[in-house]
């Protein structure tokens, strides 16, 4: 809705606009939208960075998206990031919202070089012509962009502007059509805007599987609202009304501080009936001040005099931000935060090469404890791997053997080839690092060593309750068919099977570690105890799951996994189950934090803390038993 009125609203900025020349035209074009969009959105970037560095001790990928809103790139920077918008976890980012500006600016590259070009802001004859039939063959084309994207890579389709310039595009067109055929306007405004507007909000509860034919209806529907929209109806009197123009003028400083609010309120009292009204009423008096004081004083504003100079003001104004954010993020981090500061210990990773030749990836990383021993300790897997490091120290170094550990993000051991559509080329590096790990452990592995293995397998074989659905994933079997996850899970078994065989034969043993509970990402800061703090006392959350919700036999969302492990183990003399979740959740709900300590580091990996102290014991134990039943 917001694309679509921006483009019938900027082009008809435009139309029979006066200009000498296209240096004229362009500067003046970006002088009104650096008098529109930089003074408000600086001030409301500085004081929310300033505000989250309060309330959140790692506040980087905040401060990250408000830097890159400066330059028109936090869509960009949040696709790099692989956020899904409608997960939870964006409500605590207070600038996931800016978006929308970072495609808007990213049109204004395009947009105005269109208009002259074509003879639209020349006025020439063919001008309309020319803008319509340009504009027309890139909506098309990013239609199609978008109906293509959306199902294979949705992040993409949300947040590029190719696959929104359509939207854009259609407000433009319909402009285009009213001023050049009358009939076209004529007949849009004969529906009633009431019931255009009750089908918009009509379509905003169907099912997300609805979710391309949705956004294409609601495209559609705007334009008829926009069109429909005449002196004599209802609607038409309502939004003329003066105090709801008056909240039209306000509209840019309420985009901007709305989430703002609302997000800084998440890290702090919370969103509760009793709290909304303080809380829009805030929304309100920032968007005020921002309006009255700021917005529209240099809008109107010709201090500068030239144009070339407001650009230049404003290219500074965002350099000098620019600089104050990196301050708050490296040599200002933390000193701002309000709260207790609680330290956490990690083991001192190497990464890369410098675990083993020729591996590659930049997040694949290593930890080795050397203690002199013919026997090894090796622990294998994903990133829940890396959260073992100061256990399978403590283990080591309590069973005399050597630690091995090696990690790499997002990938199974062994490896079985799956990538993520929108971190393909992260992954695929992690699944070759994994390969060449493979490979080097049949080659040192001997008589008396432990290969534990530990990975988030709800996320690779299926189990997840609130992300990264398989529509995210691309399976590809052995014969380089594409399959699905129950393939990936059955060809990681037969792999889990061919490593037990060999391992057998050198005289070493398999430990596969069960998968444990797992949390919302929002949940961290106030079930946490390094998340309570004084601010956010009144922010209630339950902090415990209910454990059958997991691994009840009927209808548990882990059941499958239990199901294959279990039958693994039972089958095969040489493969044994370390059950974690029964640790982890030994009662009939699952906890976040356990005797004073915080069993997660985040919404599914232990803490190393808890990991060392409560789980290493239990390891231990563990491997000294089938040690034992050996002899």
């Amino acid at each position: 809705i917001f694309f679509v009125i921006s483009g019938f609203v900027i082009t008809s900025s435009l139309y029979q606009r006066p200009s000498k020349n296209f240096k004229d035209f362009i500067s003046g074009f970006y002088e009104r939208r650096i008098k529109r969009l930089v003074p408000a959105l600086s001030v409301f970037v500085l004081i929310t960075s300033i505000a989250i560095c309060l309330f959140n001790p790692e506040p980087r990928f905040s401060l990250r998206t408000g830097l890159t809103s400066l330059f028109g790139l936090s869509n960009l920077y949040l696709l790099r990031q692989s956020t899904d918008y409608f997960a939870l976890s964006t409500d605590l980012n207070v600038f996931t919202h800016t978006w929308s500006l970072g495609v808007e600016e990213q049109f204004y590259i395009l947009f105005p070089c269109l208009i002259w070009f074509t003879g639209f802001g020349r006025q020439t004859k063919n001008g309309i012509r020319n803008l319509f039939l340009a504009v027309g063959a890139l909506a098309i084309a990013s239609l199609i962009s978008f109906l293509y994207l959306y199902p294979t890579n949705q992040p993409a389709a949300y947040f590029l502007m190719p696959a929104r310039f359509w939207e854009m595009a259609s407000g433009c067109l319909l402009f285009i059509g009213c001023q050049k055929r009358n009939y076209i306007e004529k007949t849009l405004e004969k529906v009633p805007p009431i019931l255009v507007l009750a089908l918009i909000v009509g379509i905003m509860y169907l099912s997300i599987s609805w979710a391309t034919a949705s956004t294409v209806a609601v495209v559609i529907l705007s334009l008829v609202l926009i069109a429909s929209l005449k002196k004599q109806t209802t609607a038409f009197t309502f939004f003329t009304h003066p105090k709801v123009v008056y909240i039209g003028l306000l509209s840019y400083s309420l985009y901007l501080w709305h989430w703002g609010v609302l997000s800084l309120s998440r890290w702090t009292i919370g969103i509760h009936w009793w709290s909304l009204p303080f809380q829009v009423a805030l929304i309100f008096g920032a968007a005020i001040a921002s309006y009255q004081l700021i917005e529209r004083p240099l809008r109107n504003s010709n201090n500068f005099g030239k144009r070339w100079k407001t650009i230049v003001a404003g290219g500074g104004v965002i350099v000098t931000l620019t600089s104050a954010l990196f301050a708050l993020e490296t040599p200002l981090k933390g000193q701002l935060y309000a709260g207790k500061k609680i330290n956490t210990t990690k083991p001192t990773f190497i990464y890369g090469d410098e675990c083993l030749e020729n591996i590659s990836g930049k997040k694949t990383l290593c930890y080795f404890i050397e203690n002199s021993s013919i026997k090894t300790l090796w622990l294998l897997g994903d990133s829940h791997t890396r959260n073992l490091g100061l256990a399978g120290e403590k283990v080591a170094n309590s069973s005399g053997m050597n630690l091995k550990l090696f990690s790499a993000p997002a990938t199974t051991f062994p490896p079985v080839r799956k990538y993520r559509k929108y971190k393909k080329d992260q992954d695929v590096k992690s699944f070759d690092d994994i390969k060449l790990v493979e490979k080097e452990l049949y080659k040192q592995i001997k008589i008396g060593d432990v290969i534990l293995l530990s990975m988030r397998m709800p996320f690779h074989f299926g189990g997840t309750y609130y992300e990264n659905p398989p529509s995210d994933f691309v399976f590809i079997r052995k014969n380089e068919s594409f399959g699905s996850q129950k393939n990936h899970f059955d060809e990681w078994i037969a792999s889990i099977v061919n490593l037990a065989n060999i391992t057998q034969k050198k005289g070493a043993k398999v430990i596969i570690q069960t998968p444990t509970a797992e949390w919302k990402r929002e949940l961290r800061k106030s079930c946490s105890i390094t998340g309570k703090q004084w601010f956010n006392a009144l922010n209630k959350t339950n902090c415990q799951i209910k454990s059958k919700f997991f691994i009840d036999k009927e209808k548990g969302i882990y059941r499958h996994i239990m199901e294959k492990l279990n039958q693994l183990s039972t089958s095969h003399e040489n493969i044994y189950l370390f059950d974690t979740y029964k640790i982890v959740c030994p009662d009939d709900t699952c906890s976040f934090s356990k005797e004073g300590i915080d069993i997660y580091d985040d919404d599914d990996h232990i803490s190393y803390e808890w990991a060392r102290d409560f789980l290493a014991p239990d390891i231990y134990k563990f491997i000294s038993k089938i040690n034992t039943l050996d002899k």
